[in-house]
């Protein structure tokens, strides 16, 4: 905290009027401001909409509910003479329409008061509009550090333990660093709240704590809903085919999990392929092999939601997923989302500019796992060698693959696919997609369940001849598609 009030110190004397913080841990602020006080000797008032006007720590006494409204709160702090830092926790809904409280607040930053006393506005989120930004600036506060975080866990386990006969708290050294990993990004009182959970059900951490606590974590720092958490991710065991994608993953493992000082972390891929040839099940695969959280960002959701300040709130979710790292974070169908246009006035542009930035200059441990079904759709800047390490293009599955998928399917419906002719069907299935295949296994067992018995051949086949595969539809699209393929991509099976 020590360098933190250092770094409020040198902003205030650089003339700094209106200082903005962005934070949820109000407590650990204000504990803050309390020390900037001390060290400049200044009096230091808070002011919320329940308490009105109080004073904290030294310097002159002030405990007045006259100056619960906002305009009464301004013109007092403009009429103040006596210096201090004045902080307004949650001031923000009076800033939006709200003209009088903009000047009043431009009034006191612009007067020479201003030099003596320093307005706060502390807020879970706050963004200052365009008349107040020339006078103000935004201080982040610090989050714990590696050792700080550990020093967290250990202060909670000799709680417990102090509360349950000096009991000592079971672990062991991966997961207790790997749960000092997934505590990184959050505030103290989240890290410790969490912290906490890990520890109080069992007295244990173990490998279960760190999968919880990861979801925990996502729950609370997803405040916006722009990211979704997919807790269902695959194994490679459940994926047919992909043997090359699956070779390129695993020579990567270790370089991203477990990175060396200077080397080059893997920065993620690009999946073309025909609709239903398992791009998505893929995504998902890479964070189940890897153990790793799957974030998966709908840019429809951010469009409709966010009309308006759409690339702000991309960079948030940029930053969400930087503080769950290491993390793989898949955009599906990403032509959809940014590719060329004129018919939004200019937004994809702004959301490509936004996304390219991120991709250029991160250096933490977020892999990114985009799929496309049309490649012309999209932009050349961001298909270009650098800015993924490389582009996959997944075609519909040869007659081995087909008969790997149909195995894997009716496993997973409990079924024994030894007592099936699977190299017929796979014969019988040209042309069909690893989705489409599930889908004929699902529509046999729903014959089998009408006809009142267990599911035979006959009824798999009779679902194959019943259904038309989307590879006649769209031949000459998936022609296409493999002929800008051919040279320019590596093929994932």
């Amino acid at each position: 905290m020590k360098a933190e009030v250092r770094d409020l110190e040198v902003m205030l004397e650089t003339g700094v009027s209106l200082l903005v913080i962005e934070s949820p841990d109000e407590s650990r602020v204000l504990q803050l401001m309390t020390r900037l006080a001390m060290a400049r000797s200044t009096s230091l008032f808070c002011w919320s909409a329940a308490d009105g006007l109080r004073s904290l720590g030294f310097g002159e006494r002030l405990d007045s509910q006259e100056y619960t409204e906002p305009e009464a709160l301004l013109r007092h702090i403009r009429a103040y003479t006596g210096g201090g830092l004045f902080v307004l926790c949650d001031f923000h809904p009076y800033l939006k329409d709200e003209p009088l409280h903009i000047r009043l607040l431009k009034e006191i930053a612009m007067s020479e008061a201003a030099q003596r006393s320093r307005v706060v506005l502390l807020s879970h989120a706050l963004s200052l509009p365009e008349e107040l930004r020339h006078y103000g600036a935004h201080f982040e506060l610090a989050m714990p550090s590696q050792s700080q975080l550990m020093g967290i866990i250990r202060e909670e386990a000799q709680q417990w333990s102090s509360r349950n006969q000096e009991q000592r708290v079971k672990t062991d050294s991966r997961s207790l660093n790997q749960l000092v990993d997934h505590l990184r990004g959050l505030t103290w009182s989240e890290a410790r709240k969490l912290a906490r959970t890990a520890i109080v059900d069992d007295g244990a951490i173990d490998a279960s704590d760190v999968e919880e606590l990861k979801r925990s974590k996502f729950a609370l720092i997803n405040r916006d809903d722009v990211l979704s958490y997919e807790f269902d991710t695959a194994k490679f065991a459940d994926v047919g085919g992909l043997e090359a994608f699956k070779g390129w993953l695993s020579q990567r493992r270790s370089a991203f999990l477990e990175p060396q000082d200077g080397a080059d972390i893997p920065k993620g891929v690009m999946l073309l392929g025909v609709q239903g040839s398992g791009k998505s099940l893929a995504a998902k695969a890479v964070a189940g092999v890897w153990n790793l959280p799957l974030l998966r960002l709908d840019f429809g959701v951010l469009y409709n939601k966010y009309f308006g300040e759409t690339e702000r709130n991309l960079r948030r979710a940029l930053q969400l997923a930087e503080s769950m790292a290491p993390a793989v974070l898949w955009v599906d169908e990403i032509e959809k989302s940014i590719a060329s246009g004129d018919n939004d006035q200019g937004t994809s542009r702004r959301i490509l500019g936004t996304l390219l930035t991120w991709m250029a200059e991160r250096n933490n441990r977020v892999f990114l796992v985009a799929t496309s079904n049309d490649i012309s759709r999209l932009p050349p800047e961001l298909i270009r060698k650098g800015r993924l390490d490389e582009i996959f293009f997944v075609d519909l599955p040869d007659t081995a693959i087909r008969e790997q998928i149909l195995s894997i399917h009716l496993h997973k419906r409990d079924q024994d696919p030894a007592v099936f002719d699977l190299a017929r069907l796979a014969e019988l299935s040209e042309g069909f997609s690893g989705a489409e295949l599930e889908q004929l296994v699902v529509s046999a067992l729903y014959r089998a369940e009408n006809d009142g018995g267990e599911l035979q051949q006959i009824q798999l086949e009779q679902a194959l001849g019943s259904t038309q595969a989307l590879s006649v539809v769209m031949d000459e699209d998936i022609a296409a598609l493999r002929y800008w393929a051919k040279d320019r991509t590596v093929p994932a099976h």
